[in-house]
């Protein structure tokens, strides 16, 4: 599978479960309302964007999202090889602003990891 292949399952996944796709940030860390968030360098984490809604600044048009965030990590570059490289990825997340908890999301999780439609990992060897 590649990795457009598997982005694409997890957001279809999530749509699948009611949530609408919320398209990656910039690098550059901006919040849902445009503000760029100055307390970062980077976009580190896939709910950056959504800060102002974990904090109550701001109130999404919809209770579940879902995303694929482009991040750069520096915090960890030691581990990486030399002082030249940086690490880039996409976090994929799925958010819930008061529609559901804990229990469910990984519920949500175990189905995609498992269910024969998605990834079909052998349950077996997820422990």
């Amino acid at each position: 599978m590649t990795v457009a292949e598997l982005r694409d399952k997890y957001l279809r996944f999530f749509v699948s479960k009611g949530h609408r796709i919320f398209p990656s940030g910039s690098l550059v860390p901006y919040d849902v309302t445009g503000k760029l968030d100055e307390s970062l360098l980077f976009n580190g984490a896939g709910m950056i964007q959504f800060k102002p809604y974990f904090l109550g600044s701001a109130r999404p048009d919809y209770p579940k999202l879902t995303t694929a965030q482009k991040c750069l990590r520096t915090g960890d570059i030691e581990e990486v090889g030399d002082d030249t490289h940086l690490t880039f990825f996409e976090m994929m997340g799925n958010f819930s602003f008061g529609d559901y908890f804990a229990a469910q999301a990984i519920a949500y999780s175990w189905e995609f990891l498992t269910g024969t439609e998605w990834l079909g990992l052998d349950p077996h060897r997820l422990a």
